[in-house]
């Protein structure tokens, strides 16, 4: 594809060359580099791609796309525009084929709720027989293919690439976890996205490295709203009023309140052999009586969400329903299913706050006991051990401790930082050191009404022990625990 095609939407300053010169790829890392490719300096909180420019002209970059000056005698095109961010969302998306005109696009954006919101969307579009790509959390989904991603939002090229590969694999729409940086850094630029969701808004990701203040998190969120045909609107939280202010779209409100389009009442909590969720029932724009198979009220405000936005697309009831039903986030409250009368869950709370409210969460379903059971990780600040030994502590009947990904610690004095905080409180404790040992204890000593917990790891599928990561999935253990000639894995995982 030409350079100047690339270019089309942009406005940019031809410091050196010419925009006729072909370009067989675009490529924001230097390492990456070949020769033909245009190479986008970017700009990150650590790293400055314009020092790397060098090392892409002598890898035979042929264009190299710079918001600040470089020296350079070598014989390359050089392209200066205000911001290589914006530019390497235009150009990808022109040389994707503009992928998100062809799709029901949907982002969703808010502190908590967007994984499972993500989940919950896909399950009931996938029951109503519309193929949809994820881009979240989890990496990029489609079909039952996992592609691992360095951020919740990757960067613009990687989802301009994957929206163009679920046309591919003949997905009808894509549902992606629009992060406030995401938004903030360009990465969802040149989607004029079809619904906008907004979960909630709470104190997070503040930092010289993210936001410097609540004022422009809260911002940051709101761009969506002005790049959505249709916004499906939280209203129960106070700073929706806020976020829409400066809004384009249509909206669509959701939540407790009567003066919501759709509106939940009538929750209860829902424990049963093989299954622990929620129920809830609906007015205002639906009508409808649902179970879903995650626990916790918060879990009725990212169904209703997902209510409102399959309804906005006319799907019927009946896959509204049975998508919430069977609903399954791998890694976030994740049930196992177990052939015996307790309950086994994996999720990924991995520091105090996220323990406390997975903890909390649970109580509430009156388990005969709460067993979690936990390590932290290595190379992280002790605090956070005393901290997650003191919630488990407090919350849990029993608490197995263990390892998580040690780094280049030494697994005992860990564990040892854990038992600090877990000292502080009554709570009964056994200690475990390897992993897959505390997942079988847990499991040989399961009693009839148990609620357990395996936290941590969630969706990760390796251990990371000095410096080395080892395959380690917790469903492929539990697997092979409970039948050791069956394999339970979920998902192809998939390096790309």
């Amino acid at each position: 594809m030409k350079l100047k095609d690339l270019l089309s939407s942009l406005a940019y300053t031809v410091v050196r060359g010419t925009t006729d010169t072909e370009i067989s790829d675009i490529i924001y890392d230097s390492r990456k580099v070949i020769k033909g490719t245009a190479f986008v300096c970017l700009k990150g909180y650590n790293v400055d791609g314009h020092k790397y420019a060098k090392d892409a002209i002598d890898k035979g970059a042929s264009a190299i796309i710079v918001s600040d000056d470089i020296e350079t005698d070598a014989d390359v095109t050089i392209i200066k525009v205000d911001n290589t961010r914006a530019a390497l969302a235009q150009m990808s998306c022109l040389f994707f084929g503009n992928p998100a005109e062809e799709l029901v696009t949907i982002g969703i954006t808010g502190t908590k709720g967007k994984t499972t919101t993500v989940a919950m969307i896909r399950s009931i579009l996938e029951c109503a027989g519309i193929k949809t790509g994820t881009i979240g959390t989890l990496g990029i989904v489609i079909g039952d293919k996992i592609y691992k991603t360095a951020n919740t939002t990757p960067e613009s090229y990687e989802i301009q690439q994957a929206m163009r590969k679920m046309i591919t694999k003949g997905c009808k729409a894509m549902v992606i976890e629009a992060s406030s940086l995401g938004l903030k850094h360009h990465r969802t630029d040149c989607i004029n996205f079809n619904y906008g969701i907004f979960t909630n808004f709470s104190n997070d990701h503040i930092g010289d490295s993210e936001h410097k203040d609540m004022e422009e998190y809260l911002s940051s969120k709101a761009m969506l709203f002005s790049r959505c045909k249709k916004g499906i609107i939280n209203i129960d939280d106070a700073a929706h009023t806020e976020l829409l202010k400066n809004s384009t779209c249509e909206k669509i409100t959701y939540g407790f309140e009567n003066s919501a389009d759709y509106v939940a009442f009538g929750d209860k909590l829902l424990a049963r052999q093989g299954f622990i969720g929620v129920h809830f029932e609906t007015k205002g724009k639906k009508e409808i009586s649902a179970d879903v198979a995650i626990p916790g009220r918060f879990s009725v405000y990212n169904a209703l969400a997902a209510v409102a936005l399959c309804d906005d697309m006319g799907v019927d009831d009946k896959f509204i329903l049975e998508g919430l039903k069977t609903v399954k986030v791998k890694g976030r409250v994740e049930a196992y299913p177990v052939n015996s009368n307790y309950t086994l869950l994996i999720d990924y709370a991995h520091n105090a706050v996220s323990m406390e409210n997975v903890l909390t969460t649970l109580r509430e379903y009156k388990p005969h006991r709460l067993i979690t059971m936990f390590g932290a990780g290595g190379n992280r600040p002790r605090d956070r051990r005393f901290e997650m030994g003191e919630v488990s502590g407090r919350l849990s009947d029993l608490s197995v401790i263990t390892e998580d990904n040690s780094r280049f610690e030494d697994v005992n004095d860990i564990i040892a930082d854990i038992k600090v905080g877990i000292d502080k409180t009554d709570g009964k404790y056994v200690i475990v050191p390897n992993r897959v040992d505390a997942i079988r204890y847990c499991i040989e000593n399961a009693e009839a009404g148990d609620i357990i917990v395996l936290a941590g790891k969630g969706h990760e599928d390796y251990q990371e022990i000095k410096g080395v990561k080892y395959h380690l999935d917790e469903r492929e253990v539990i697997a092979s625990i409970l039948n050791p000639h069956k394999n339970s894995e979920d998902f192809k995982i998939e390096e790309e």
